[in-house]
């Protein structure tokens, strides 16, 4: 498809030479004229009529969506004509660049791209340790750190689109990653959170703040401070004593946003220690009854945005109440919802579309004018920024709908931008959307992970999957998958990973419960067979999936934090040899009982399907593996 474009391009002719091939179209002067101007009122006009064409825009992301608008509706050459009003004035992603998946610079420019052709307008990278600080070489020590040149990179690169790259850091707790070297221990409070107060610590916060915005051209700056519910009880303790955490939390914030401030940056930060601090225990987020004191909204400053966070609320209701309770702390309001791809190896698309599409129903109605959709890679980021891209599609079109968006809308739509169709991302989410489950997985389980890294001989989940048809799931899952991956397309090697896993789990998963079965029973020909035939097959099937996990993880993300899945994988592969070797010496006499299957089997979890909570939720690789010591934490030096 050949264009040529006429009117004002300003700012443009680069970003579109970069997109010009993901769109297939080339430049020409021979090319059917496209007419480049401003939209009457700010909002996007795209149409085509013959051999003419047009793209009115009111922002440059506005031009980039109508682009792909363009090739994607005028391929047919059939006359048409689009318009649309942008109802947010920023929406975009928060990519978690802190929990070892840290994305290349080429593989950040193409989800840039992706992000352009849909029309979003930002995106926040979450760091909390992965960015330079000169002075500090412990910080990202091994982490697949940014750059300052990375960073710049990035941001130039977002620019070309009309997209907004700014920071989000943390200047309190979440610096575990950080804060865990010894050479650095007189900043810590607790094994997380800063020790503040301190004159190194201040100096510290600064330095963070200058190395996290200055590679930005954007003047905004997240600065964290969420969950921080041990701030003050650690050495803050020894040295002080008691002091309310409000009048600690208050005082710390005001040192930060005087650095901002002296930076002409505009910051923003998480919602929830305000009203846990307001709420009847000093820990609840979301109790409807909380009320903001006069007090605490009269010491709260005004020149920070308020960043209320919410993914999990699937009713309207609930958001309208929270907005509600956030309204007297007198800050403007920033919402967050989220794709799932948290602590699983597929994306909870149930939950993820349910909840924004209530959020982002509310939000317009509500005036909120500012969202982001965040991707947190908890425990080590099995999953991929990648694989939610449905989910940032979802958002995007809500952007540009004054109500709900038209679901076809929103298949036809993902299918150009991303060049895979919407029931492939969909099934992702039936990794974890098993039998059992609540419907939408609304309870967050996740059985694609801890089937995976559950030991056969222990059986930790083994109660809470008992009597469900757990392999016969992940059979049809993984011909399902296979059934609609497109070889050719750019991004048909997200699924090769869920697909083996299901392969794996379709007879590991229910294999703790047969071990079980067939000891009880005095079976031992199973149990022979269990060890001869089924262990080695699960172990060359896991094999075969961390190869490919490998190669998917190092073609989008550093290097850096892959070993920590090798790890996991090499040591389920190391547990189905040893249970191996133990039922043989078993049925061979040379061991009387095997006292990992005497034991009784129990609940993992009071969250469990017994009482309408799904499969039940692990949220750490070394509880799913093992109820035995892996590290002691109480006093690491």
């Amino acid at each position: 498809m050949k264009l040529h474009f006429v009117g004002e391009r300003s700012g443009l002719l680069s970003g579109i030479q970069e997109l010009a091939p993901e769109l297939g179209i080339q430049l020409s002067e021979d090319g059917m004229a496209v007419e480049v101007g401003a939209a009457a009122g700010g909002g996007l006009e795209v149409g085509q009529a013959g051999d003419r064409a047009y793209i009115r825009y009111g922002s440059r992301n506005h031009f980039f969506r109508g682009l792909g608008l363009l090739v994607q509706h005028g391929r047919g050459g059939q006359p048409f004509e689009i318009r649309e009003r942008a109802q947010f004035d920023t929406i975009g992603p928060m990519f978690d660049l802190s929990r070892n998946g840290v994305l290349t610079v080429e593989s950040f420019k193409l989800m840039l791209r992706k992000m352009a052709l849909m029309g979003l307008n930002t995106v926040m990278l979450y760091l909390e340790d992965t960015y330079e600080i000169e002075g500090e070489p412990y910080f990202g020590y091994m982490r697949g750190r940014y750059t300052q040149a990375e960073l710049r990179e990035i941001d130039a690169y977002a620019d070309l689109f009309g997209i907004e790259a700014f920071p989000s850091i943390q200047t309190l707790a979440h610096l575990e990653e950080f804060l865990k070297w010894e050479p650095v221990k007189e900043y810590r409070d607790t094994k997380g959170a800063l020790l503040v107060g301190e004159e190194g610590t201040g100096r510290l916060v600064e330095r963070m703040i200058e190395a996290a915005s200055a590679p930005f051209r954007s003047r905004k700056i997240h600065i964290g401070m969420d969950e921080a519910e041990e701030l003050g009880r650690g050495k803050y303790l020894d040295k002080h004593g008691c002091v309310d955490r409000f009048d600690i939390m208050t005082e710390h914030l005001e040192r930060v946003l005087q650095a901002v401030r002296r930076r002409g940056l505009k910051p923003m930060m998480w919602s929830d220690m305000f009203l846990k601090l307001a709420s009847h225990d000093g820990s609840e987020y979301y109790d409807h009854e909380t009320q903001i004191p006069e007090e605490m909204a009269r010491r709260v400053p005004k020149d920070v945005d308020m960043v209320y966070w919410d993914y999990t609320h699937v009713d309207r209701l609930d958001y309208e109440r929270l907005i509600g309770k956030h309204r007297p702390l007198g800050c403007n309001l920033v919402f967050a919802g989220a794709v799932w791809v948290f602590n699983t190896f597929g994306v909870n698309y149930g939950l993820s579309l349910k909840a924004a599409d209530a959020a982002l129903q509310v939000c317009k109605e509500q005036g909120i004018r500012e969202v982001y959709a965040t991707m947190w890679g908890d425990d080590g980021m099995e999953s991929s920024p990648f694989a939610a891209l449905l989910g940032l599609q979802f958002y995007a079109e809500h952007a540009y709908a004054e109500g709900h968006p038209d679901w076809k809308t929103v298949e036809e739509r993902v299918l150009f931008c991303t060049g895979t169709q919407a029931d492939t991302f969909l099934q992702l989410k039936l990794l974890d959307e098993t039998p059992g489950s609540e419907p939408d997985n609304r309870k967050q389980s996740n059985p694609s992970k801890f089937l995976l890294y559950q030991d056969v001989l222990l059986g930790l989940f083994d109660k809470q999957i008992e009597g469900l048809p757990i392999a016969a799931h992940y059979e049809k899952v993984e011909r399902l998958i296979a059934g609609r991956r497109t070889p050719e397309a750019e991004l048909d090697y997200l699924f090769e990973v869920p697909q083996l896993l299901c392969r794996v789990l379709k007879h590991k998963g229910e294999l703790g419960l047969e071990l079980k079965r067939a000891y009880d029973n005095g079976d031992t020909a199973a149990l022979r067979q269990i060890a001869e035939v089924r262990l080695p097959e699960i172990a060359e099937a896991v094999r075969e999936l961390r190869a490919a996990h490998r190669s998917q993880w190092l073609r989008m993300f550093k290097p850096f934090g892959w070993e920590v899945l090798d790890i996991r994988y090499g040591g389920v592969i190391s547990r189905l040899d040893t249970a191996a070797m133990r039922l043989l010496e078993y049925v061979e006499g040379r061991l009387p009982r095997i006292e990992e299957l005497e034991q009784e089997r129990l609940l993992y979890s009071s969250a469990n399907r017994f009482n309408n909570r799904g499969l039940g939720w692990s949220s750490y690789y070394y509880r799913m593996a093992s109820p035995n010591v892996f590290f002691h934490v109480l006093n690491p030096f």
